[in-house]
C-alpha cells in the first residue's frame, strides 16, 4: 500500500504518461502507463541495456526502429484460439504486423553491437508464409480476393452476370416509361435493384414497393420483371457470403495454431517498444546512463546538475520556468541527510527530484543529470510527502503522517525480515544494525505538533531509520536536527539558499551548512512594525541569533568558494583548449614533416638516379674509340657540373666571437629559455647563470647569444708534461672502482679529508666525481688539489668520463 501512496505523490503517473507519448504502438503506450518497476537489480540492469542500446541505435542510423504496421492483434488471437472467426481487416492486421516485426528483427541483426536486442529477437517467429497466404486471400481494405479460391472466382463472375443482366433491363425501362419515373436512375433497396416511380404513376411499372421517399411522392419499385433476376442474385450472394467465410474461417485456424508464438511476437514487440520510448524520452531529457553503485564498497552517490522531469516537461511544453539544478553528493557513510531552510525554498522538490531518479534508473531510463551518474539501487523507495489530512477519517495533519510513516516503518520490517520469522531477543540487537536496501523521503518530519514534542519524535525517528534505512532525507524547521550531524556521523546537514535582498529562494541547494531562520528578516521586509520584530527577537534569545550570524558567514565564505571554483573550471578549461590546439598543431606540423621528409627522399632517390644516368652517358662518349686528353678533360668538366647540381649545399657554420660577460642575458639552448650571466667564464669555460629564481653552472657551448651567435671555444693552456719515469711500453691506466672517488653531495671540509686519505694511497692517477651543481664543491677541491705535496697537477675528465664533473688528479 505504501509502495502505490509514494507513487502518487511522486507523480509517477504523470511521467509514465509523459513517456507514453514517445511510443510507437498501442500496446507500447499502454505498457508506458503501466510501467512496471522491477524487483531485482538485475532486472533493471537488463532494462538499462535494452535502453542503451536502442539510444546507439537512434543516434547511429537516420530511421532508428519503425514500428509500422504493427497493430494490437491480441484480441483477434484470443477469438481465434475460441474458433471465431477473424473479418478481413483482422487478419490484414496480423499480417502487417508479422511484416513489421520482420523489419524490426533485420534492423536489429544488421548491427553488430546489440547484444541484448538481438538476444531478445534470437528467437523471434514471423511466419512469412502465413503472412503471405493472408495477403493473397485478403486485399488492403480487408476484403477476400477473387483469387482466394477457385469457387469464390466463379461465384462472383456469376453475380457480375447477373447484375448486368438486372442493370439492362432496367435501362430499358426506364427508356419505356420516361414519364412515370422521378428521374433516369438506377437504386437499390437493400439488396434489391429499384426504380423511383411518380406516386400518381405507379400503375404504369407494375412492381414490388421497397420504399416511399419522406414526401411520399416517390415509390421506389421493383418491376415484376426482374423480380426473378433479384431473386437469382440473392442466393448467388448468399453463397459469396458462406465461401468467403469458409476462407476466412480457414485462414483464422493457421492464425490459432501458431497463436503462442504470436503472444510471444506481441510482447517482444512491447518490449522493444517501450525500450524505443525510452531511450527517446531519455534523449529528449538530455539525460545519461545511470550505474548502481553499492555503498559498503565505499562508492559515493553521484548526481551533479540533475533536475526534476515533470518540471523540465513543464517548462518545455507548458512555459514554466527554468528548472535549477541540485547538486547531490552522498557520501558512503551517511545515513540521514536533513535539509532546511525557509518554505518555498526547493526543500519538498529536491526530495521528489531524489525519488524519481531512483525509480527512473530503476525501471531502465536515463536520468536528467550530469554524467557521470552514479546511484545504488534501492529495493523500496518510500515517502511521506505533502499534507494527510482528511475531514472524512478524522484526521489532522500530524495524525496523517504519522500513520503513513507507520506504514513506512512496517515496509522497512518486512523487508529486513522474511514473512513468518520470528526473531529471538538475543537476534533483535544484530537485527537493528541490519540497513534494508530502502529510500525513504520525510517532508517536514514532526510538523504539526507541538515543536518541543515534535522535535523530540523527529529526532528519534530518524536515529531509528538511520539503523534501518540505506538512505533518509528529511526537511525540517526543527534547529534541534541540526545538531544531530555533530553527534552521529551518519547524519549530515543541507539547506535551500535563500536570497535576502530580493526576499526569494534561488533554489539551490547547500551541503554541509543548515538553513538558518529568514522569519524575522521577511517580517522586518514586508512591513511589519519593528517594535514587533525586535520583541520576537528578544524571544528567540542572542545565542539564535548568533548561530544565524555564524551560518551567514559559512554561506558567504561558500559563495566565495564557489566562485573561485568557477574561475578555476574556467582557466581550466581553457588550458585544456589550448593545449588541444597546440596538440594538434604539434600533430599537424609533424604530419607535414613526414610528407616533406617523404617528399624530399623520393627527389634525392630521382636526383641519384638522373645523376646516374649523367654519368652512363659520359662513360658512353668515353668509351666510343681512342679517348684523347680533350675528351678525359671534357669528361671530368661534365663530372664537375654533375657533383655541384646534385650535391646538397652545405648549411653555413654558425656565427663564432661572442663572449659572455656579467649581467649578459643568453640563451640556455637545452631549455630553450634566457637567463642572466653571474660570473665571468673561468679556465674550464663554465660559469654561474640565474635562470628563474635557480642558479645553476653551465658551459660555454650550452649557451649562445640572443641574436644566435655562438660563443668562442675556451682554448686550455695544457701544462708541460711531467718527466716519464715509468718504462716506455708501460699499460694505460684504466679507471677502476679503487682509484675513484665519489663526492657528490659532500660538503668541501668532508670531502678534504676524504681526498688526503684518497691520495696517500694512490699509485697512479686519480679520477675524482665532485658533479656541477653551484660549484663551490668542484672549487673546493681544485684548491686542495692545487696545495697538496703529492699532486703534480689536474685536469678535468674526458667528456666520456664525465667532463668538466670529474677531475683527474696526478699522484706524484
Amino acid at each position: 500500500m505504501i509502495q502505490s501512496e509514494t507513487l502518487e505523490l511522486l507523480e509517477w503517473h504523470r511521467l509514465c504518461q509523459h513517456l507514453s507519448t514517445f511510443a510507437a504502438t498501442k500496446l507500447g503506450a499502454i505498457a508506458s502507463l503501466n510501467l512496471n518497476i522491477p524487483a531485482s537489480q538485475a532486472a533493471s540492469q537488463q532494462l538499462l541495456a535494452q535502453t542503451k542500446e536502442v539510444y546507439q541505435l537512434e543516434t547511429r542510423t537516420t530511421t532508428g526502429l519503425s514500428f509500422e504496421g504493427i497493430q494490437d492483434i491480441g484480441d483477434s488471437l484470443e477469438r481465434a484460439e475460441l474458433s471465431g472467426i477473424l473479418a478481413g481487416d483482422e487478419l490484414l492486421a496480423i499480417a502487417t504486423t508479422l511484416a513489421g516485426t520482420r523489419n524490426l528483427r533485420r534492423v536489429i541483426d544488421n548491427q553488430e553491437d546489440l547484444p541484448t536486442l538481438a538476444d531478445l529477437v534470437a528467437d523471434l517467429r514471423t511466419y512469412p508464409e502465413l503472412e503471405q497466404e493472408i495477403h493473397r486471400c485478403i486485399d488492403e481494405r480487408g476484403q477476400v480476393t477473387d483469387r482466394a479460391s477457385l469457387k469464390l472466382g466463379e461465384i462472383r463472375t456469376d453475380l457480375r452476370k447477373i447484375r448486368s443482366q438486372i442493370t439492362k433491363k432496367l435501362q430499358n425501362i426506364l427508356q419505356a416509361k420516361s414519364g412515370a419515373v422521378q428521374e433516369q436512375i438506377i437504386t437499390q433497396r437493400g439488396d434489391r435493384y429499384v426504380i423511383p416511380v411518380k406516386l400518381p404513376q405507379k400503375d404504369a411499372i407494375p412492381g414490388i414497393v421497397h420504399d416511399t421517399s419522406t414526401s411520399g411522392a416517390t415509390l421506389y419499385v421493383e418491376p415484376n420483371s426482374i423480380v426473378p433476376l433479384g431473386n437469382q442474385l440473392r442466393q448467388t450472394i448468399r453463397r459469396e457470403q458462406t465461401e468467403e467465410e469458409a476462407i476466412r474461417r480457414t485462414l483464422t485456424q493457421k492464425v490459432a495454431e501458431v497463436k503462442p508464438d504470436l503472444e510471444r511476437l506481441l510482447a517482444i514487440v512491447t518490449t522493444l517498444d517501450l525500450a524505443t520510448a525510452r531511450a527517446r524520452y531519455s534523449f529528449w531529457l538530455g539525460a545519461n546512463p545511470p550505474r548502481f553503485i553499492n555503498r559498503e564498497d565505499n562508492e559515493i552517490i553521484t548526481l551533479r546538475q540533475l533536475r526534476h522531469p515533470l518540471l523540465v516537461w513543464q517548462q518545455q511544453h507548458e512555459q514554466g520556468q527554468a528548472v535549477v539544478p541540485v547538486d547531490l553528493l552522498i557520501s558512503p557513510h551517511l545515513r540521514v541527510v536533513t535539509i532546511t531552510g525557509p518554505n518555498t525554498g526547493g526543500k519538498t522538490v529536491t526530495l521528489k527530484t531524489l525519488a524519481l531518479a531512483a525509480l527512473m534508473a530503476k525501471v531502465g531510463l536515463f536520468v536528467s543529470a550530469r554524467e557521470p551518474v552514479e546511484i545504488p539501487w534501492f529495493e523500496q523507495v518510500l515517502a511521506d510527502i505533502g499534507d494527510e489530512q482528511s475531514l472524512q477519517q478524522s484526521l489532522s495533519t500530524f495524525s496523517g503522517h504519522i500513520r503513513r510513516i507507520s506504514r513506512i516503518l512496517n515496509a522497512l520490517d518486512n523487508e529486513e525480515q522474511p514473512e513468518n520469522a520470528t526473531p529471538s531477543p538475543a537476534c533483535t540487537d544484530a537485527m537493528n544494525r541490519v540497513s534494508s536496501n530502502a529510500l525513504v523521503l520525510l517532508d517536514e518530519v514532526g510538523a504539526g505538533t507541538d515543536p518541543v514534542e515534535g522535535s523530540a519524535l523527529a529526532i528519534a525517528l530518524l536515529q531509528y531509520l538511520a539503523n534501518h534505512a540505506q538512505l533518509t532525507i528529511a526537511t525540517t524547521h526543527f534547529g534541534e536536527l541540526k545538531a544531530l550531524k555533530y553527534e552521529d556521523e551518519r547524519f549530515e546537514n543541507a539547506s535551500v539558499e535563500f536570497d535576502e535582498s530580493t526576499l526569494s529562494p534561488t533554489y539551490r541547494l547547500l551541503w554541509g551548512i543548515p538553513g538558518r531562520s529568514n522569519a524575522l528578516t521577511i517580517a522586518r521586509r514586508l512591513g511589519l512594525k519593528p517594535e514587533v520584530v525586535t520583541q520576537a527577537k528578544t524571544q528567540v534569545g542572542g545565542a539564535t541569533d548568533e548561530v544565524n550570524q555564524v551560518i551567514a558567514g559559512l554561506e558567504a565564505q561558500r559563495r566565495r568558494q564557489e566562485t573561485k571554483a568557477a574561475e578555476a573550471q574556467s582557466l581550466l578549461q581553457q588550458a585544456e583548449r589550448l593545449y588541444k590546439e597546440v596538440s594538434a598543431k604539434s600533430d599537424a606540423l609533424q604530419e607535414r614533416e613526414k610528407a616533406l621528409r617523404a617528399d624530399q627522399e623520393v627527389a634525392v632517390q630521382q636526383a641519384i638516379a638522373q645523376a646516374k644516368g649523367e654519368i652512363a652517358q659520359v662513360i658512353r662518349r668515353l668509351q666510343k674509340g681512342t679517348p684523347k686528353a680533350q675528351d678525359a678533360q671534357q669528361a671530368t668538366d661534365a663530372l664537375n657540373q654533375i657533383s655541384q647540381k646534385y650535391q646538397p649545399k652545405v648549411a653555413p657554420k654558425p656565427k663564432v666571437g661572442f663572449m659572455p660577460k656579467v649581467g649578459d642575458r643568453v640563451r640556455l639552448s637545452q631549455f630553450g629559455q634566457t637567463a642572466d650571466v653571474l660570473t665571468a667564464p673561468d679556465a674550464d669555460g663554465e660559469f654561474s647563470v640565474r635562470f628563474g629564481i635557480m642558479k645553476m653552472t653551465v658551459k660555454l657551448e650550452d649557451i649562445e647569444s640572443l641574436d644566435g651567435q655562438k660563443p668562442e671555444p675556451v682554448v686550455k693552456q695544457k701544462p708541460a708534461p711531467a718527466p716519464i719515469t715509468q718504462p716506455e711500453q708501460s699499460a694505460p691506466v684504466i679507471r677502476t672502482s679503487r682509484n675513484t672517488v665519489d663526492l657528490r653531495g659532500k660538503r668541501v671540509a668532508d670531502s678534504e679529508i676524504i681526498l688526503d686519505k684518497a691520495i696517500s694511497e694512490a699509485t697512479g692517477p686519480l679520477w675524482i666525481i665532485h658533479g656541477h651543481g653551484t660549484g663551490k664543491l668542484r672549487q673546493g677541491v681544485h684548491a686542495f688539489l692545487h696545495q697538496h705535496p703529492r699532486v703534480s697537477h689536474h685536469e678535468p675528465a674526458e667528456q666520456a668520463d664525465g667532463g668538466s664533473g670529474v677531475t683527474i688528479a696526478n699522484i706524484k
